[in-house]
């Protein structure tokens, strides 16, 4: 089906959406609107460079994989908290990302993004769907991130198809570092995601934390500093799978396959909690 697309003058404000999310509770229906929004942007430098401490990227000279998502979230928030959208944005659940850079993240644009919704899916916890975000200049698609999201009000009409589970390679420690117990609120005031459950402990509790949580988006970022080295700028795939929750303050520790065309990383705790699996993929 053709999608309906939605062109603004610039990415919106964050404000009023999340009045909306807030006043939303309740499902209203089971399919995903055909709905998509774009918009041009252009990167502010002061902005991009907060983002790379906050992950601790090096590379002066290109955008951050990760960083493309900080941009479209905006456009993300406009779609989850449209009136067509049938679930409440409050308790999804960021369960999958995937980003392919399919050229070099060199310059601060102008750019064009874009969002929309697709690919509902049964899971054994309720429904996913992805939100696919694109980056393009004037030469074509830059950068593509797909974030897939678990909606647990839906009972889901049919059984999820069993996943492909690939064979896992060796993996040794790579990197170590703490999570400390603001770095939800440090990491929203440079992403724009003030989720409760990221803040603080009390309104982590109300959502069934027992502590506030790391943005998962945060250790996917600073995992992928780790790994810069191993990537080239453009041509590669990279996902992870977000399991068990970065509880804060914590202390977490990354584990990676060698270097090579295709390999494996995670994040575990001191406990040996998974917090994420992830991949990469060249060419």
């Amino acid at each position: 089906m053709t999608t309906e697309w939605l062109d603004l003058p610039a990415p919106p404000g964050l404000a009023g959406f999340f009045i909306r999310s807030a006043l939303r509770r309740k499902v209203t229906g089971r399919e995903l609107p055909n709905l998509g929004v774009r918009c041009p942007v252009t990167v502010d430098a002061k902005h991009l460079e907060r983002y790379r401490t906050i992950c601790g990227f090096t590379d002066e000279h290109h955008l951050p994989a990760t960083y493309p998502h900080l941009l479209t979230f905006p456009l993300q928030m406009q779609l989850l908290t449209d009136k067509r959208f049938p679930f409440p944005l409050l308790g999804l659940v960021h369960v999958e990302n995937r980003i392919r850079v399919v050229r070099p993240l060199a310059g601060l644009g102008p750019f064009t993004l874009s969002v929309q919704l697709q690919d509902l899916q049964p899971h054994s916890k309720g429904v996913t769907f992805s939100a696919l975000c694109q980056l393009h200049d004037q030469l074509g698609l830059l950068w593509e991130g797909d974030s897939r999201y678990l909606c647990r009000a839906v009972k889901p009409d049919q059984q999820p198809a069993e996943r492909t589970v690939e064979e896992p390679l060796p993996q040794s420690p790579l990197s170590s570092w703490n999570a400390p117990a603001n770095i939800g609120r440090r990491y929203a005031l440079i992403a724009g995601d003030y989720n409760p459950i990221h803040m603080f402990g009390v309104t982590a509790k109300l959502f069934g934390f027992p502590r506030a949580i790391a943005h998962g988006l945060w250790n996917k970022g600073r995992a992928l500093a780790e790994l810069d080295k191993r990537l080239p700028k453009a041509g590669y795939e990279v996902g992870v799978r977000f399991q068990k929750p970065v509880l804060l303050p914590s202390q977490v520790h990354l584990h990676a396959s060698d270097a090579a065309d295709s390999g494996q990383f995670s994040l575990t705790g001191d406990k040996g909690q998974s917090h994420f699996s992830g991949y990469w993929r060249i060419g």
